[in-house]
């Protein structure tokens, strides 16, 4: 872990000197300086009074840089084709087991032929259109700004039934790490 680092950083970002937070601390600058540099492991107890001093939580002085907030701007996003339809598939974000995406469906398009199905849990946001989602014996119609959910073990599908393109926002959590690039068109 690089604490120490993100300490330092913080600290210059807020225009905090050492002198300030060993003041409301009570700690030492050479010990400050030696945890910045990563020369000494401060304990929890010291290292939640520096993250009061630097008023940040705790928690985020032991996050790993990856376990961070991740940015993806709209331009920067991958987009990938996926299935015999060729839906659009804009990948906007992921974490660690769950992922967000938003699926372009062309008019008639759906996500197979048959139902399929897969594991994990999927949350949808209809943002336009109308698409019929099924799963098992349950069907539903569904126009922008519905919404629903369901267990993807058991065999679902989504058909646009618009004249036009519907876009679905998709969140699937599946509690393993695995690739958000991934062609995924689960719906």
């Amino acid at each position: 872990m690089d604490i120490g680092s993100t300490i330092r950083a913080i600290r210059k970002r807020k225009n905090i000197t050492i002198a300030q937070i060993c003041e409301e601390t009570g700690l030492s600058q050479g010990f400050m300086s030696q945890v910045e540099t990563n020369k000494t492991s401060p304990s929890i107890s010291t290292l939640d009074n520096i993250a009061a001093a630097l008023n940040v939580p705790l928690t985020y002085l032991l996050m790993k840089k990856d376990e961070r907030m991740t940015i993806v701007r709209k331009d920067d996003r991958n987009v990938t084709t996926s299935g015999v339809e060729k839906l659009k598939v804009e990948h906007l974000s992921s974490t660690r087991g769950m992922r967000m995406m938003l699926v372009e469906l062309p008019p008639g398009a759906s996500t197979g032929a048959t139902p399929h199905a897969h594991k994990g849990e999927e949350s949808h946001l209809v943002i336009q259109g109308k698409i019929i989602a099924e799963q098992g014996e349950d069907s539903a119609v569904l126009e922008a700004g519905d919404s629903f959910s369901w267990n993807a073990s058991t065999p679902h599908r989504v058909t646009n039934v618009s004249e036009g393109i519907s876009i679905v926002l998709i969140s699937v959590y599946t509690g393993a790490e695995d690739d958000p690039e991934q062609e995924f068109y689960s719906l």
